[in-house]
Formats: structure tokens, sequence, C-alpha cells
């Protein structure tokens, strides 16, 4: 077996791996996607009436409010569960997981690659839970099949993206706590972007912010792909920012892997 298929075969069982902690442990997959679920809940019933007015939308209230804020709860979901997936690194790091699995014959990248296909399939589930609540309370898309498409792969390579930052927050924490607060700004970022409110109703320094941060692009692409709006530039940027977050992350996270094989 070549190195390429022995690193297949065994990103595969590490994937695998993964898969079973997430059947054995519910909870933590549950509260993962509760957070979310709470915060649209909470905005489209408690301030989607007063928000929705100031959209100018058709119906001007909760229903244009509920189409607006889904592209924030989505990157919400996302960050939710990057975070569970540095708390998972940080397990493993911590309690020797990593220190036993390096003395076996298997391939290093793999053990780092289970996790990030874990946390793939683990936001994918908690979007299609989210999205169904979201339907369930009155979010009508009018997005075709090639929109779904899309709004998957940019999903997916959204997801893709923060896991491997994830990994890397696990791995430069010195404890399961540190590692369970480092991603939480990713948590805050679609609040100071156009998750909620339309950033030039923002005051200015927050507004710039807003407006040039990575969230932003990604939230309006989803918005487009989802209602059928035009997303200008934004796809352009939001692939770019997704691409360079992914090199930041796995960049960082091979280096500390390989740096600090045991804590």
């Amino acid at each position: 077996m070549n190195a390429l298929s022995r690193a297949v075969t065994d990103s595969s069982t590490m994937f695998r791996r993964q898969l079973r902690h997430m059947l054995r442990y519910p909870s933590l997959t549950v509260m993962l996607v509760a957070l979310p679920i709470v915060i649209l809940l909470l905005f489209v019933f408690v301030f989607g009436g007063t928000m929705g007015a100031g959209l100018g939308g058709v119906s001007g209230g909760r229903s244009d409010y509920l189409a607006y804020v889904i592209p924030g709860i989505l990157l919400i979901t996302v960050a939710g569960v990057a975070q569970g997936t540095a708390i998972s690194v940080s397990m493993d790091m911590t309690e020797g997981i990593i220190g036993r699995l390096r003395t076996m014959a298997i391939s290093r990248a793999s053990i780092l690659v289970g996790h990030v296909a874990g946390n793939l399939i683990q936001t994918m589930l908690s979007s299609v839970v989210v999205l169904g609540v979201a339907v369930l309370i009155g979010f009508r898309p009018s997005a075709g099949l090639l929109g779904w498409l899309a709004v998957l792969g940019m999903l997916a390579l959204t997801t893709f993206a923060v896991a491997w930052l994830a990994v890397a927050f696990g791995l430069v924490a010195d404890s399961v706590e540190t590692a369970s607060n480092i991603p939480m700004f990713l948590t805050i970022l679609p609040f100071l972007g156009s998750g909620f409110v339309p950033t030039n109703s923002l005051p200015p320094g927050i507004r710039w912010f807003a407006e040039y941060q990575p969230f932003t692009p990604i939230m309006e692409t989803f918005r487009g792909l989802l209602m059928g709006t035009p997303i200008g530039n934004n796809g352009i940027l939001a692939v770019a920012w997704c691409l360079a977050i992914t090199m930041l992350g796995f960049l960082w996270s091979r280096r500390l892997f390989e740096r600090n094989p045991m804590k």
C-alpha cells in the first residue's frame, strides 16, 4: 500500500471514530444545534416585528426578518460545531490519545483529517435541523435546485475552512477549557456583520469592520442564493475568504501538530 492509499484508509478510520463519538455523545450535538435555534426563535419572535419593519420588504414584518437572519444563523451553527471540534482535538491532545496514535503505523495527517470530516458531517446535519425549524416557523426560500446546490457547496466550503481553524485552536490551547473559549469570537462575528441588521445601519467604526470581515460576504452569498437576489461580487469574496482561512488553518494545524506531538 502506497502512502496516498494508506492516508486515505487511515483518514476514513479516523472519520468513523468521530462518527462513533457523535453517536455515543448525542447530547453534545443537541447542545451545539440548540444555540442557533434559540437565537433564531429569540430574534424572530421577540425582535422580528420591529426589525423587519426597517428592512423595507414586502410584508415588513417577521417573515421578512426571518428570511434576512437565516444566513447569520447558519454561520452561528458553523461556529458552534467548530467550538465542539476544538474541544475534541484538545481532549485528544491532553488525554494522551494522540500520543498512543503516534505509536501506531498510521498516517499522521489522518488524525486531523478525521476531526475535519466529522465536523463537516455534524455541521451539515445541524444546519438541516436549523433550516427545518426555520421552515416550520415560516421561512420560504425561493431558491431552485441549482440555488440549493450552490448553498450546499458554500456551506461545505465555509465549514471546511472554519473546521481547520478550529483544529488549530484545539492544538494551540493548553487545556480543554481554553479550547472551548478560543472559538467563541466566531459566534460573535455574524452579529458584527450583516447577519442580523444591514451594515449601513451600524455606526461608522463598526460598519467598516462589518463590511470587510470575512463572514459578511459569506452571509450575503447565502442570502442571495436562498432568496434569489443578486449577490454581486460577494460570491467571489466569500470563496476567496474560505480558501484563505482553509490555508491558514491547515498550515497552522500542521505546524502545531508536528511541533507539539503531546501535551
